[in-house]
Parts: C-alpha cells; structure tokens; sequence
C-alpha cells in the first residue's frame, strides 16, 4: 500500500492509503476512434483488450508522489492522465488530481497489465474536489511535455478532458468496487506525432481555464544499473 497526501485548495490536505490501485485503458469518448486505435496498435503487436474501455488492476504500491522513476531499460514513457481519489464516503471526498502512468513499452506487446505494473503511477500533490469543477469538467486541460539529456521540452501531449470518458462515467460503471483508498487512473490522450516518448523527464498538468488553477507534477527517469548474473 501506498501513503499519499493531497493539498487542496481550501488550505486543508486529504491523506489516503492507498487499497486499490486502477487503470482505465482505451478509454477515449470516441469508442469508434478507440477500436481504430486498437486495431493500429494490434499491427504494431500489442495485444488487443476484450472489451473497451478496458480496466487495469495495479498493485497498490505503485501509486507514488515522487520526483524519480527507476526504470530497468530505455523503453518506458510516461502517459499523461487524471487520476480519481476515493478519500472518504461523503461527495467531497472524491478527489481530482494529474497523474501520469509510467509504462513499460517492452512488456507491452507481451500483456497491457504486465506494462502497468511495471512501472509507477506517479501523481500530483494537489488535488480538487470532483464536485467543484464536475459542472466544467470537460474544459480542463490535460498536457505533458519531455525533454532530453537536460535540453528544451518538448509537448508531447494536450487535449481537454472532453477527451476521455468522465469521471462519472467511472463512478456509475464500477459503483461499489470504488471504496475509500481507491485511486483510478483515467488512461490517455493520443501523443503528438515526431515527439520522442522515451524520455529522461515528463512533466504533466492538469489545467482549469475558468478559475486558472493548475495541478502538476514532473519527475526525472531514473535509468537503473545492468543486473548481473
């Protein structure tokens, strides 16, 4: 299990242990774009999902607020996501925070859920209440930038959460399985073309147009030494 502390913006902090770790899949609100996706990914060798969207279980350690992934090769990359954070049984205690899933892109074709749990679903330090931007939900913003051997970044992703399947979508599909120390990842938007995935850093906000506030996390990729034997 896995500890976390969020900062709200009411000054107060939720601490959550985390129970149950989650991970949506293939989980854009265009199900006809989606199974395109899919098929282009089944080319590439990644096994396609049963169903979509498709729902991930993760070790519940893995969820993290850290600002370094280790990592065992040069072949992982970050996916920019919101993350849902069950604190408590009220209303207001569902939680809204930026998160990006680290997954490894070797294991990928071997099993989606052997990918997720290679790596770490890093999340940010602060947090919203869902009920305090749900009415706007679909305006905010999700980007991710990269960058290279200490040079420039580079935008690798940006889309409106219009983009994925809500929150709500979630809470109504999975109902009781979402107890208090649950965190589900919301899966990701496409990346932008030309832009190198396996980075040395990730950075990922999550943007509110209409109050102007910002969630955000970044972490540097830690590149593990060689095993031996």
């Amino acid at each position: 299990m896995s500890e976390l502390i969020f900062d709200l913006p009411d000054g107060t902090t939720a601490a959550v242990t985390v129970i149950r770790l989650l991970n949506g899949g293939y989980a854009g609100r265009e199900q006809e774009e989606v199974a395109a996706h899919v098929a282009e990914l089944a080319e590439l060798g990644i096994p396609a999902p049963a169903v979509t969207p498709a729902l991930y279980p993760v070790a519940p350690y893995l969820a993290a607020q850290v600002d370094g992934v280790p990592v065992q090769h040069g072949r992982t990359s970050g996916e920019a996501e919101w993350a849902l954070v069950v604190a408590g049984e009220a209303p207001g205690d569902l939680l809204l925070t930026v998160a990006c899933d680290h997954t490894d892109r070797e294991l990928e074709v071997h099993g989606v859920a052997w990918s997720k749990n290679a790596g770490l679903d890093v999340l940010g330090r602060g947090a919203w209440r869902l009920v305090d931007v749900e009415d706007h939900l679909d305006d905010l913003r999700l980007r991710a930038w990269v960058a290279q051997d200490g040079g420039p970044e580079q935008l690798i992703q940006d889309a409106p959460l219009a983009a994925l399947l809500p929150p709500r979508f979630w809470l109504d599909e999975l109902g009781e399985l979402l107890v208090p120390g649950t965190v589900l990842l919301s899966g990701t938007v496409a990346m932008l073309p030309g832009v190198d995935q396996f980075a040395d850093r990730w950075r990922v906000e999550l943007a509110d147009p209409v109050t102007g506030a910002l969630l955000e996390l970044s972490y540097a990729v830690e590149r593990m030494p060689e095993p031996i034997g």
